[in-house]
């Protein structure tokens, strides 16, 4: 038997400076601490040259990064239910486009 959660209200707020992003680059750095995840736009002008161009940084606990690593996978098993496996290129872990 689970014992019942007492009932929490959970409201969610927005700072002024909030803003929604796109990244299709996120690079990560560990450290015992915390993970840094630095997110970025990638972008490829010629065959030879990539650039990304990083936005944002964000200092996270490894128990929250934990968290998050499982939001993620449900997640993505749900849309890979729905839509279809996620491809990704061999040693880059880019998503492929098909």
């Amino acid at each position: 038997m689970n014992p019942q959660q007492p009932h929490t209200e959970l409201t969610l707020l927005t700072t002024p400076d909030y803003r929604e992003s796109y990244a299709n680059s996120v690079q990560v750095r560990v450290s015992l601490w915390d993970f840094f995840l630095q997110f970025g736009t990638i972008s490829q002008n010629a065959p030879d040259k990539v650039s990304i161009v990083n936005f944002q940084g964000l200092f996270i606990s490894p128990q929250q990064a934990k968290a998050l690593a499982n939001v993620l996978n449900q997640n993505i098993q749900q849309y890979e239910t729905a839509f279809g496996e996620i491809k990704l290129a061999p040693h880059t872990g880019a998503a492929v486009i098909q």
